[in-house]
């Protein structure tokens, strides 16, 4: 599929790119992708925008995946969009039956009439060529554009939790049982909190989110009615020609204002056997799932356990990499690392199963994955997290944190780290007037 690219340069990149979110607010279908010029090694843009669909796909976990190769191929062309964790029924013998609030599709992708790339001060419009002649006017239409304001129908949010603190201590516990036992060595237990009957404007949240957090993986997703707000710090996979890339994040420390306390947090997380264990365990995970598509011996370890620092928590994250034949489908590399070890556990169909039974709802889109797809099949996903979605017909609100279960866990400190997870979200609900 042809596209025309027509490149344009502007003096205030931080101005236009505000402009570009507000002017996305016409389309029913809105994909933003920021990076937040956060100096990312594998980025292959600072921001990107693909609005109105030309064509799409819309599925549940049936097949989800054969589905997607085929929509992709045929297509060949950019394609942006998600898959949800519950996808995994597709890949293993599992099911999800857990409360939905939110009933986002399991899977979507879209073929965009317009695309838009911010590289530096320079702006790239890839467009087909049914929409071209409007590039000039678009260009134009996205500087002059002015955020509206939507009241929001709720003064005083209630934010509720699905599953309260004892209930909480008891769930850990049953994880840490089969840890001891030997069904498992870690699984990432999560919950949901919630909002019902609400209405908030989805762009001043998620700008807000972006603003307090500043994540190399920012997103904004509008389909309709159903939105997903992200500020996710974690790459799940890249395919940059025959290299895959995947960084996993696991090991979370507390920010300090004060330098000298900043920087004892993220010495001392470097230094946390827990945190440190949680890491690696995903990262033979990662290495075992890479193995699957890899050339043989290809499969590295670029970055372990490197302390990376954003505006609310420190991390831990690795990089671990490998080399794929030329002639292996896109897709199959996505399935055979489905869904993202840093969102499962270790062994991993094993902890899925536990995590299914002990968590009181269907995860959907979160710990899921959302990116994009270029014409030669390259492709860049991030992971699900640090982030709010909304269903604005049914004035539902949700965000999700989980942690880490390992044998050196305590239901205590988990509990803590959920919260510090979900600080960012809920103060943006709080206060995003």
């Amino acid at each position: 599929m042809q596209r025309t690219i027509r490149t344009f340069s502007v003096e205030n990149i931080g101005n236009f790119k505000q402009n570009l979110l507000v002017w996305s607010q016409n389309f029913d279908t809105a994909l933003l992708l920021d990076s937040n010029k956060y100096q990312q090694k594998y980025s292959s843009f600072d921001c990107g925008l693909a609005v109105e669909e030309f064509t799409s796909i819309k599925t549940d976990y049936h097949n989800a995946f054969e589905k997607l190769k085929e929509y992709q191929t045929i297509t060949n062309d950019y394609i942006f969009g998600y898959i949800s964790y519950d996808v995994k029924n597709d890949v293993e013998n599992l099911s999800s039956t857990n409360f939905d609030g939110l009933d986002f599709a399991d899977l979507y992708f879209f073929q965009p009439k317009k695309i838009i790339f911010i590289k530096g001060n320079t702006i790239e419009f890839h467009y087909l060529k049914m929409v071209d002649d409007e590039i000039e006017n678009d260009f134009k239409n996205i500087q002059d554009s002015k955020q509206q304001k939507i009241i929001n129908s709720c003064k005083d949010i209630k934010i509720k939790l699905r599953i309260h603190k004892d209930k909480y201590h008891q769930k850990v516990s049953k994880v840490l049982e089969h840890i001891y036992r030997g069904d498992i060595y870690e699984a990432n237990f999560c919950q949901e909190f919630y909002v019902e009957n609400c209405t908030i404007d989805p762009y001043k949240v998620y700008e807000h989110l972006n603003q307090i957090s500043e994540p190399p993986f920012a997103t904004f997703l509008k389909i309709d009615d159903n939105f997903l707000l992200s500020a996710s710090p974690e790459r799940y996979i890249k395919k940059e020609g025959t290299k895959i890339i995947s960084q996993p994040i696991k090991g979370t420390a507390k920010r300090f204002i004060n330098k000298i306390d900043d920087d004892k947090a993220a010495f001392d997380l470097a230094r946390d056997e827990k945190e440190i264990s949680e890491n690696v365990m995903i990262v033979d995970l990662v290495r075992n799932d890479l193995s699957k598509t890899a050339k043989k011996g290809s499969v590295n370890v670029e970055e372990l356990c490197k302390v990376y620092s954003f505006k609310q928590v420190h991390q831990l994250i690795s990089t671990v990499v490998s080399e794929v034949e030329e002639t292996t489908h896109p897709i199959d590399i996505i399935k055979s690392t489905f869904p993202m070890g840093s969102m499962t556990g270790a062994p991993k169909v094993s902890a899925m199963q536990i995590i299914e039974k002990l968590e009181e709802t269907k995860r959907g889109l979160y710990s899921g994955t959302v990116g994009y797809f270029t014409p030669t099949g390259d492709f860049d996903f991030n992971v699900v997290i640090r982030s709010i979605l909304y269903n604005q017909e049914k004035k539902y609100i949700s965000y999700s944190v989980g942690g880490a279960i390992t044998a050196k866990s305590t239901p205590e400190k988990e509990y803590e780290e959920c919260l510090l997870k979900a600080k960012a979200m809920k103060y943006v609900l709080l206060n995003s007037d």
